[in-house]
């Protein structure tokens, strides 16, 4: 009973629109949130398995160093730090 009254306490929060799961943020409900969070996670193991680790890491490194005024691969130029795209390309 307690986890019952527990799921709709934060079912009410999510409806006013606090994310009640982590990785949920636009859900409206706890379920919608759940939803969420498994798909967004899916979604980074399903591009890591395509680029494979390094590539994937080597991805994150360069989205790391953008800013609102430069691309990561810009700034990454500009400061000497080496990132080996054709490590982007997608096994196959």
């Amino acid at each position: 009973m307690a986890a019952k009254q527990g799921r709709s306490e934060l079912d009410s929060r999510a409806q006013h629109g606090e994310t009640v799961i982590p990785g949920g943020t636009g859900g409206k409900s706890v379920e919608a949130q759940e939803h969420l969070a498994e798909g967004r996670s899916r979604g980074g193991q399903t591009r890591k398995d395509q680029l494979g680790t390094e590539g994937y890491q080597q991805m994150g490194r360069k989205g790391g160093l953008s800013t609102g005024e430069k691309g990561g691969g810009e700034r990454a130029e500009e400061e000497g730090i080496e990132i080996d795209e054709s490590k982007f390309k997608t096994k196959g």
